[in-house]
Parts: C-alpha cells; sequence; structure tokens
C-alpha cells in the first residue's frame, strides 16, 4: 500500500476519533453541531475522492459497479450538506418533512443496481444487456415505492407521523435488501472480490445499525446531532474511504461465472413481480378508504405512470429478446449448412484417400501384365497373319493400350506428391487455361465471356496443378454444350479472404451436383470418362486448402466455384546494395506451363 494511501486511511481514522472526542467532551451547542457537520461532510467527500480512482481504473461492469457506488455516496455527501446547511448556515433546526430526505432513501437504490452487477463474475454481454433492464425495472419500481409511500403525506396531503413513518420503513426495506444483497455476493465471492465485499458489508451494517440506534433516540428525544449515537455513523462514512484505497489496492479481476448459475433467472423473476405488484397498489389506492381521497388519486395517478414506464421497458426487452432469438436461429441455420458441407467434405477427403490407396496398389501390380500382354500383341502382330487375324490382334493392342491408359489416369488421381507451391494471379491462370481452350470453343460454337475483377490478391499454388483443374472444368463445360453450344463466362472476385473463381455454362445443369466430386461418378458415355477428372480436382483445390462448389443456376446450367485463400503481397526486401531481391521465375501476370499430363478423366 503506498504511502498516500496509508495517509487517507490515517486522516479518516483521526477525523472518526476527533469525532468521538467531540461527542464525549463537548456540550450540546453549536460548536458541536459546526464539529459534527462538517466531520462528516469531510469524510463523505474523502469517500468520494477514495472512490473515483476505482472508476477510472476499471472498464466495463466493474466500471460501472464503482461509478454506481460512487453515485450513491455522492448522493448521501448531497443529503449531508442540505444538513449543513440548516444547521450550520442558517442555525436551526432541519425542518421535517426535509427535502432531502428523498436524497437519503434513494442514495441506496443505484448501489442496489450496482450490487446486482455483480461485477466479480464472467458475463456475455448478452447476460449484460438483457439484466440492465431488468435492473432498471428493480430500480423504476424502489422510486415508484418512494412516491407511493411517502410523496403523498408531504404533498398531497401533509401528515407528519404517517410521512415519518412509511419514510423509516421503506428505507429500513432498503437496507435490509441491501445488506442482504451483499451478504450474498460476498458469500459467494472469493479472493480480493471477497475482501472488498467483505468492508462494504461492514460499513453497511455498522450504518444501519447507526441509523437505528439514532431513529430510536430521535423517538425519545435525545438524540442531537454531535452526540455520541452519531459515532457508528461517522465510522460507516469513514470506513468508505478504507473500502476506496482497499479495492484501488487489490484491483479485483472477475472470476469465472459457476455453471448453472441461475442470478439472471431470478433477477428477471423480481422484475416480474414487480411489474405484478404494481396492479395491486392500484387497488390499494382505490380501497384504502382510510385515506384521503387527494392521497388515493395521487398514488392512483402515480401507479398508472409507473405501469405505462415499466410496461414500455418490458416491450423493450421483449424487442431485443426477439432480436437474439432471430439471430439465434439464423445462427443455428447457418451452422447447420456449414455442419453439413464440412460433413460432405469429409466423407468426400475418405473416399478419396481410401480409393486413393486401393488403386495405387492394384495399378502398378496390373501394369506389369499388361506391358507383357502388349508386347505379345505386337509380337503377334509381327507375324505372317491373314486380314482377319491382323485386325484381331490389333483390336487386343489398342484395346491394351486403353487399359494402360485408364492405369496411367488412376495412378495419377492416387499420386500423393507435394508440389511446390508459389504466388500467382489467379486471373492469369484462368486466361492462359481459356487460351488453351480457344480452338475446342471455337469448334463447338461456345461464346466465353470474362469478367475478371482487377487488383485481387495472389494466391498461393502449384501453377499446373490449378491450370489442370481449370481447364478440366473448361472441358466439362464444353462437354455439356457440344451439341447446343451456349456461352461459357469465366468470372473472379474477392469474397472476404478468399479468391473466388467460377465458370458457368448455359447447358443443361449437372443431373447431380451433390455427387460431381465422386470418383468413378460420370454422365459420359462409355469410354470417353472414368469420372475421376472432377475427383482429381476436389483432391488438387483441398490440398491447396480451398473449396470447390458445383450448383446448379436457376436460369440453366452449371457453375463450379473454386475458393483459394487470399495471399497478402510481401513487402520487397533490400539488400545492403539497395538493390531489389527478386525471385527467379516468370513475370508477375505470366502463368508458366510445364508438361501437363491431361488424361481421358
Amino acid at each position: 500500500m503506498s504511502k498516500r494511501s496509508q495517509l487517507c486511511i490515517l486522516v479518516v481514522a483521526s477525523l472518526t476519533l476527533a469525532q468521538a472526542a467531540a461527542s464525549i467532551l463537548l456540550p450540546q451547542n453549536y460548536g458541536l453541531i459546526f464539529v459534527s457537520d462538517v466531520t462528516q461532510c469531510i469524510l463523505l467527500i474523502l469517500g468520494v475522492l477514495a472512490l473515483l480512482p476505482n472508476v477510472f481504473s476499471s472498464r466495463g461492469r466493474t466500471r460501472l459497479f464503482w461509478s454506481l457506488m460512487t453515485l450513491g455516496i455522492t448522493f448521501w455527501l448531497t443529503y449531508q450538506l442540505l444538513w449543513n446547511y440548516f444547521e450550520i448556515f442558517l442555525r436551526q433546526d432541519v425542518p421535517n418533512p426535509f427535502v432531502g430526505d428523498a436524497v437519503l432513501v434513494l442514495h441506496i437504490v443505484p448501489m442496489m443496481a450496482a450490487l446486482a452487477l455483480q461485477p466479480h463474475l464472467q458475463q456475455d454481454d448478452r447476460t449484460t444487456r438483457l439484466g440492465s433492464l431488468d435492473f432498471a425495472l428493480l430500480l423504476v419500481w424502489w422510486i415508484y415505492l418512494y412516491l407511493f409511500a411517502v410523496v403523498p403525506w408531504q404533498y398531497a396531503s401533509f401528515n407528519e407521523p404517517a410521512y415519518a413513518h412509511n419514510l423509516n420503513a421503506l428505507y429500513l426495506a432498503e437496507k435490509i435488501v441491501f445488506l442482504s444483497g451483499l451478504g450474498m455476493v460476498w458469500w459467494r465471492s472469493h479472493g480480493p472480490w471477497r475482501t472488498v465485499y467483505a468492508h462494504w458489508f461492514g460499513a453497511s451494517l455498522t450504518y444501519a445499525l447507526s441509523s437505528y440506534v439514532a431513529n430510536w433516540a430521535i423517538e425519545r428525544n435525545i438524540y442531537y446531532t454531535g452526540s455520541f449515537y452519531d459515532i457508528p455513523l461517522v465510522a460507516s462514512m469513514a470506513w468508505v474511504t478504507v473500502i476506496g484505497v482497499v479495492a484501488y489496492h487489490l484491483s479485483p479481476r472477475q472470476q469465472t461465472s459457476p455453471r448453472g448459475s441461475g442470478h439472471g433467472v431470478w433477477v428477471a423473476r423480481l422484475g416480474m413481480i414487480a411489474i405484478f405488484s404494481l396492479p395491486l397498489f392500484a387497488a390499494w389506492s382505490v380501497f384504502d378508504l382510510s385515506a384521503p381521497s387527494s392521497v388515493r388519486n395521487f398514488r392512483l395517478v402515480i401507479t398508472l405512470g409507473s405501469m405505462v414506464l415499466m410496461g414500455s421497458m418490458v416491450f423493450l426487452k421483449q424487442h431485443l429478446l426477439d432480436r437474439e432469438l432471430l439471430g439465434l436461429l439464423n445462427d443455428s441455420r447457418e451452422s447447420f449448412e456449414n455442419l453439413r458441407r464440412l460433413q460432405a467434405q469429409l466423407v468426400q477427403s475418405e473416399k478419396l484417400a481410401s480409393l486413393g490407396q486401393l488403386v495405387g496398389g492394384a495399378a502398378h501390380e496390373l501394369n506389369n501384365p499388361l506391358t507383357a500382354m502388349l508386347g505379345y500383341s505386337e509380337l503377334l502382330t509381327a507375324t505372317p497373319l491373314n486380314g482377319e487375324q491382323r485386325q484381331l490382334a490389333e483390336k487386343i493392342g489398342n484395346q491394351v493400350r486403353r487399359t494402360k491408359s485408364l492405369i496411367a489416369s488412376l495412378l495419377s488421381f492416387a499420386k500423393q506428391v507435394a508440389s511446390e507451391k508459389s504466388l500467382l494471379d489467379i486471373n492469369s491462370l484462368a486466361q492462359t487455361a481459356v487460351k488453351l481452350s480457344q480452338p475446342q470453343l471455337r469448334a463447338r460454337g461456345v461464346q466465353l465471356h470474362t469478367d475478371l475483377a482487377g487488383d485481387l490478391p495472389q494466391v498461393l499454388g502449384d501453377s499446373n496443378q490449378l491450370l489442370q483443374v481449370c481447364l478440366h472444368i473448361t472441358n466439362n463445360a464444353l462437354h455439356a454444350m457440344k451439341d447446343t453450344g451456349g456461352i461459357l463466362t469465366v468470372a473472379s472476385r474477392l469474397s472476404g479472404d478468399a479468391v473466388v473463381l467460377e465458370f458457368s455454362d448455359d447447358g443443361p445443369g449437372a443431373q447431380d451436383p451433390d455427387r460431381v466430386f465422386d470418383p468413378f461418378y460420370t454422365t459420359k458415355a462409355v469410354g470417353q470418362g472414368t469420372g475421376l477428372g472432377l475427383s482429381a480436382c476436389y483432391g488438387i483445390i483441398q490440398e491447396h486448402g480451398g473449396k470447390i462448389i458445383c450448383q446448379n443456376r436457376p436460369e440453366g446450367g452449371a457453375t463450379f466455384r473454386i475458393e483459394l485463400p487470399a495471399t497478402p503481397a510481401p513487402a520487397p526486401s533490400t539488400t545492403s546494395t539497395g538493390l531489389h531481391k527478386t525471385r527467379s521465375g516468370p513475370p508477375s501476370g505470366e502463368i508458366r506451363i510445364a508438361h501437363i499430363v491431361t488424361p481421358n478423366l
């Protein structure tokens, strides 16, 4: 603890001892009143100043907690200043009813709100937002109680005994509720917060007992300002300063909220009980014939106004709940769709992995007898044969070569070789694929439209593999439009952190878009494909950390969408001589095409 904090505690302790000495030694006169009132005012000012550093050094609900606590003590200080005005400056007794009574009664209200925040527990924004409305309902209810029980006997129909009785009863109820709440959070907290709550409980209990004893003395006309009945009151004021100093020194942190805590539920229930109590108070206002008509009318108007205000707060809370429920519903739907897509991707990956292991081993074993069969067929063709025999021998050789081509495709599909990746321009890649496909486009009467976004970030990938994917998707679109012609649209854009490349055609569309990436799934005629091409494309895009999706267009045709993670361009580095170092390779925007094997997949 710093020297300044120790000095502050020493000052409030000295003021408390000075008040005790004055209460015991000084006679009942203006001097005692002056010493007592000024001492209490100074202690409350020190208490506010000691709490303020906790407001500025915290954030979130903790800051709101200390702000409300400081506001409650400020109300108490305001009441004391009003009291000092009458007793010190006007040198007269404080009137009864006293305008400052409202400030005194309501100073506990923000402190109860601060306590209900439970700053020692971690809570999400939703709980804090909805809980704040429940707290506001309870605050309005306490203010309503003061207006209902106390104010009518002060302004509607003056009655000093009824005013004093209702004021003391309401104030006592507030102190009991506040002490009960303090005891509950003190019991459920631990660490520095437990120490802070313990100090608050001790100071509040001391104040409650001193108020009770002072009221007892007032009823018997033995109380006067500065009497020894004020000693515990001064001690509770001094304790507020100690709380501020200790809390600032401990800097309490939020602790994990216990699982299944029903605090928020009970606060909401208390708010609903407060609202449902309003009709009961309205009935009391109407049927309490012992009260003057002016009091009954005043209470009825206050009750109706409170109903409108609290009903508006309930409407606002319901509106927030509806918005939250709709948001949760949309999030649930989106999560379900993401989960379903993830499940489909996992299933597809498992298919590719298991199939790759199977065909990899089988293809190697089949290659040896096929090579022998091809050799024997060529030897047979070289021997003297008649026309029919030579034709049959050539057919055997052609079928063996076709089988070897299929085996090569299977080996290419099953091959798991890590590729070297570099930064690529997806637009240049798409333009290269389109240029390579121009002869087929013209031959089949297919028009090409491009819509490539400019200034797209680069992607990290293998240019040959990604070019193979683009070529295969283009060939698929050409095959779909081989009889009717049509339009092939190639578009690129940036979507979030991904670069998107789309190939759209206006052909008949995919018969089953969810199965196009399944191995051996094909709609081509027998002998024209094996159904492994799109599966290989799927594996390449997955290996690049992206996604490939097939969807049918509402206006007809199919769209293949490729999403690849965008890579920010690296900052150029310089050598000690100031020259830029560049990576050897093709210039920016150019795709270097290596030997691409595109078997009939």
